[in-house]
């Protein structure tokens, strides 16, 4: 991975973007991707779409959603402390402890969120697992009074936003859902884009809102009507204690990207991935799903009359945590995957579904 996209993904990853609150992310793919796209709009949910080639018969789509999972001020008290509710889904264990920040209109107000000391819990208390309404922001205000025109109900508030390198090219920060997803597509565009006159009109999507319901992907495939569409999202990695692995599949950090095959995946959409990855000796896992995957995958698939769709994921360790955990060689890869995939494209492709060739 060159430095400069390295530091693209960082500063993806340094910016705020809980569901509905994303507008602070998409001002960075909107210059990013300015000098290389045609065309860049934003549509009236929050979507930024990006497109090369326009007009072209065959119509492609990458999704990946900019949005984190967050919290939004629920109440603030008398002496200041202010409660919250989620954006998406939190296990609020994983919030005890830890650094956060209100994005308030007046600029970033930084808070921890704790408990009771462990010394003064009572027997009944230690046996209990907090729920959210049992969490509270402590900014160190005075009062209520101290906070206003300083914090209001409805900000947002995103666990510190900081990335921790780690041994072996592993990364640690909050948000890896979907950020390096996000990532992939935009940096999967590029490459395509500079290697050469493409055959198809390619469009990117930065998606909103997809942690509370794949709101943006659902809006902006309806708008792009693609013939042809891979979302790229994060999947829980196995390869660390307590996953059992008969039940959610073996996936490594480092090994590749992942491929999934089920009903949400378009049978010669994964075939032409497969045959990519190994022509250019591209690494790669595979996952199952039965179902629908909770993935913006799954809306594009139903988009208008149909979309030929795959889902390609990043193998990401303590998902939904401010610890996520990912291999930046497996963005790389991703990235080459997909620019690939598109770079073989042609007119005249039938995607109905047949018999797949063999794997």
């Amino acid at each position: 991975m060159k430095d400069s996209a390295r530091d693209f993904l960082f500063h993806l990853l340094g910016t705020p973007s809980p569901s509905g609150y994303e507008w602070p992310v998409q001002a960075l793919v909107r210059s990013y991707l300015g000098p290389v796209a045609d065309t860049v709009s934003t549509d009236s949910h929050g979507n930024v779409i990006g497109v090369k080639n326009p007009g072209a018969p065959l119509r492609m789509l990458l999704a990946g959603h900019c949005d984190q999972i967050g919290l939004i001020v629920q109440y603030i008290d008398a002496d200041g402390y202010c409660s919250v509710q989620p954006i998406g889904g939190w296990d609020p264990m994983q919030l005890i402890g830890s650094r956060v920040v209100v994005w308030g209109a007046a600029g970033p107000v930084p808070g921890v969120i704790a408990r009771k000391p462990i010394h003064l819990l009572t027997e009944e208390e230690r046996k209990v697992v907090p729920k959210m309404k049992d969490l509270w922001i402590d900014v160190g205000a005075r009062d209520k009074a101290d906070l206003d025109g300083v914090i209001r109900i409805g900000d947002c508030v995103t666990v510190e936003l900081r990335v921790q390198p780690l041994r072996n090219n592993l990364v640690a920060s909050p948000a890896m859902d979907d950020k390096v997803g996000l990532w992939v597509v935009l940096e999967a565009f590029r490459r395509a884009v500079e290697a050469g006159p493409l055959a198809c009109a390619l469009h990117v999507a930065s998606t909103v809102q997809e942690e509370i319901g794949l709101r943006g992907a659902q809006t902006s495939a309806f708008g792009v009507d693609p013939h042809v569409a891979i979302a790229v999202d994060v999947t829980h990695a196995t390869d660390c204690p307590t996953i059992d692995k008969k039940s959610e599949g073996e996936i490594s950090l480092g090994k590749g990207p992942v491929v999934f095959r089920g009903p949400n995946m378009n049978p010669h959409v994964v075939d032409r991935l497969f045959a990519t990855a190994q022509a250019k000796s591209i690494p790669f896992q595979l996952s199952a799903s039965g179902r629908a995957t909770p993935t913006d995958a799954n809306v594009l698939q139903t988009t208008r009359a149909g979309v030929a769709t795959a889902l390609v994921s990043i193998p990401n360790r303590y998902m939904h945590s401010a610890v996520e955990t990912v291999s930046l060689d497996d963005l790389d890869h991703a990235a080459e995957l997909l620019a690939g995939f598109i770079r073989g494209l042609e007119p005249g492709i039938d995607w109905s579904p047949g018999a797949p060739r063999a794997c």
